[in-house]
């Protein structure tokens, strides 16, 4: 049965539309004390009610078609503060504390993992990536 537009935009009703993109949603990760975008994800169904009983940030890892939590491995957990659902119920972000490291799985010049995965900026005049952070 599908959703009208009024009960997805005006409801309190959590109608998460998993279905639109074949089963997950992307997550935008935000830091809650910086307001910093960390990172962007996917979630399926499972990994969201992971995420919702361990408050920790757990994802669907396309690469490897399994569920991921963050840090389980690295240490560099994502503590959940607030989940935030957009206005079509197709796309969420996570406000997340840092509880150790970074998000990156990427490393910055002292061998850590970058705090962020967006760590490059445009640079419109030569079309060049510019490093944020070093």
């Amino acid at each position: 049965m599908k959703t009208g537009k009024n009960e997805l935009e005006e409801t309190q009703k959590l109608l998460l539309q998993f279905e639109k993109r074949g089963g997950l949603l992307p997550v935008a990760v935000q830091e809650t004390q910086t307001e910093q975008l960390l990172m962007l994800a996917s979630v399926n169904q499972e990994a969201l009610e992971i995420t919702l009983k361990t408050q920790k940030a757990t994802f669907w890892s396309t690469s490897k078609n399994e569920i991921w939590t963050k840090g389980l491995t690295s240490g560099n957990t994502l503590r959940i503060d607030e989940i935030l659902v957009d206005c079509d119920q197709d796309a969420i972000v996570y406000k997340v504390t840092l509880e150790k490291g970074g998000v990156c799985h990427t490393y910055n010049e002292q061998g850590k993992n970058r705090k962020a995965c967006f760590y490059r900026k445009l640079d419109f005049n030569n079309h060049q990536l510019n490093f944020l952070e070093k």
